[in-house]
């Protein structure tokens, strides 16, 4: 019997692209996502993955979303926490509501997505968990204060469930995108694009194909001894 996989955000940019190659790797893959409907739908009639809405950032609509999906498809085996957003604005001019949302949704959706189905993969003696965190989580950038703290704490999250996984045969592990070529990206004006790709020595934006890679094999059982690793997949543009 297939596996079951979760992806958080799964309909849009990276995260579809996580949910189509788990589901051509033979996963049986959910998708979450915030609002956009129509979206969803034809994500679902164009790849037959299902899809589920709820806010990350709210434990109990969290647990309870988790359990539709489960009772829907079976005991979720492997999450891949990839729901995000972004609320930019330099420092002295961010707001309390732009910090809440940001870490509500980036930090603590991770923990709401992990920990319903913790005590399950304890108990069951198996467990993926993929972060999708960020290289401005490990580098910081000008205007995403409340961004890059979340994606720093996603590798802290990793790193330390890890620990606490891995005698229940569990695995944690984060991958850090650079810039990928997501209708966001895209959706910058040519100009910023282009200084953007000149700080990217291999001289491109990444693929969401490329993520979705790094993906497959994090959650695949010859990945069982890489744990609490960080997977940075930028293109040079930043070592840690």
């Amino acid at each position: 019997m297939a596996r079951v996989a979760l992806v958080t955000g799964g309909s849009r940019g990276i995260g579809e692209a996580i949910s189509k190659a788990l589901k051509a790797a033979g996963y049986e893959v959910a998708a979450t996502y915030a609002g956009n409907d129509e979206k969803a739908a034809a994500f679902t009639a164009e790849t037959g993955i299902k899809t589920y809405k709820w806010n990350v950032a709210d434990y109990e609509a969290s647990k309870e979303g988790l359990a539709k999906v489960e009772a829907d498809l079976g005991p979720i085996d492997i999450v891949v926490a990839n729901a995000g957003i972004t609320r930019d604005a330099p420092f002295h001019r961010m707001t309390p509501e732009q910090w809440s949302e940001v870490i509500d949704t980036n930090l603590t959706g991770v923990f709401n997505t992990v920990h319903p189905l913790w005590n399950g993969m304890r108990e069951r003696g198996f467990g993926r968990v993929v972060v999708i965190s960020s290289v401005n989580g490990q580098k910081g950038q000008f205007g995403q204060v409340n961004y890059a703290a979340t994606k720093a704490g996603d590798l802290g999250i990793v790193k330390s469930l890890a620990q606490e996984g891995a005698a229940k045969g569990i695995t944690a592990n984060a991958i850090c995108p650079g810039y990928i070529a997501t209708e966001m990206v895209m959706a910058v004006p040519e100009k910023v694009r282009e200084k953007i790709i000149a700080g990217i020595p291999a001289g491109r934006l990444g693929e969401p194909e490329e993520i979705a890679r790094c993906v497959t094999f994090l959650v695949s059982d010859d990945a069982g001894f890489i744990n609490g690793s960080t997977i940075s997949a930028n293109g040079a543009q930043f070592f840690s």
